[in-house]
């Protein structure tokens, strides 16, 4: 059975998602980053309110550190894995768990990450909005049929696509868009306009800060957000973790590739089931099973 491991992103985080793991083994991947970032991480994940958990940083760096406390409980099950993917933030936890990027410098790169992302939001202040229903020949006809600077920014799947852009972009991509036939735009609550060109200070800014950090050759190719191209090598992940945040999200394309490579199932590691649903519109013939607490690890053990 070929498996894919995938890693969910931002939006994903709710309070006390980690809680279910504090007695379990695989806890100590908190205490390990928190030694190697300098702070204290480990409330994020167990008592930080909804509201904490609305500020990029902490929101990201929660959804990450669950994500990898579920991979180091079930990783040595997957002995094989066809393919390493993540969405969005998603991208730096798959690196991480495929060892291609140590865990010390993901940790930090994530934290880094996040907030140029949000100090770029903040000097260019921008919106998203998700189009239900519509397509990406859709999407990308209602922004550029919309002033101010509107772009595609999640692909995610077929029926669901994401724009984004200044306050006025968006505003004339979404009517525009429920003008070429798409059911609904729905404003989405977030604090910028992330995976456009309104994050190109960032992206221009990242890859110095992995300038220093040697990255491995993953144990198996990961699937890129950038392009939906699959690397087994460590070469070129400085650049792409870089650009990766002011262009769109390939994830449709992204899962398509996995399938391509032998995936036979998917493993949806962290919090929540929003990838899984993904899943069902892209490879509905392709399983997805979901490791968000210990009573889901036996799932690996039917795997098998």
């Amino acid at each position: 059975m070929g498996i894919a491991v995938i890693f969910p992103g931002q939006g994903t985080q709710t309070p006390g998602m980690g809680a279910p793991w504090r007695d379990h083994p695989a806890w100590s991947v908190v205490e390990r980053a928190e030694a190697a970032f300098g702070e204290p991480l480990a409330s994020l994940i167990l008592d930080a309110p909804a509201e904490q958990l609305a500020r990029t940083r902490d929101a990201q760096l929660a959804v990450l550190l669950t994500s990898l406390v579920a991979w180091e409980a079930i990783r040595e099950r997957v002995t094989a894995p066809v393919a390493f993917a993540g969405h969005s933030l998603g991208q730096v936890t798959a690196l991480i768990a495929s060892g291609a990027l140590p865990l010390d410098s993901g940790v930090r790169f994530a934290a880094r990450r996040a907030e140029l992302t949000q100090a770029a939001a903040d000097a260019h202040p921008g919106r998203m909005a998700a189009l239900l229903g519509a397509t990406v020949e859709q999407a990308e006809a209602a922004c550029q049929a919309a002033p101010g600077g509107c772009w595609v920014a999640n692909d995610n799947a077929p029926g669901q696509v994401v724009i984004a852009g200044t306050p006025e972009g968006v505003e004339a991509g979404s009517a525009r868009a429920k003008e070429l036939g798409v059911k609904r735009a729905t404003p989405l609550n977030v604090g910028g306009a992330f995976h456009t060109p309104l994050m190109r200070d960032a992206a221009d800014a990242l890859p110095a800060v992995l300038a220093d950090v040697t990255f491995a050759d993953p144990a198996a190719p990961v699937v890129s957000n950038l392009d939906a191209h699959a690397y087994a090598s460590a070469d070129g992940w400085a650049q792409r973790s870089g650009e990766h945040v002011a262009v769109p999200v390939r994830w449709r394309e992204s899962m398509l590739t996995m399938v391509e490579l032998g995936a036979t199932s998917f493993v949806e590691v962290g919090h929540g089931t929003m990838l899984a649903g993904l899943a069902k519109r892209i490879a509905p013939d392709t399983p997805v099973r979901g490791i968000a607490t210990p009573d889901d690890c036996a799932v690996m053990e039917e795997a098998r």
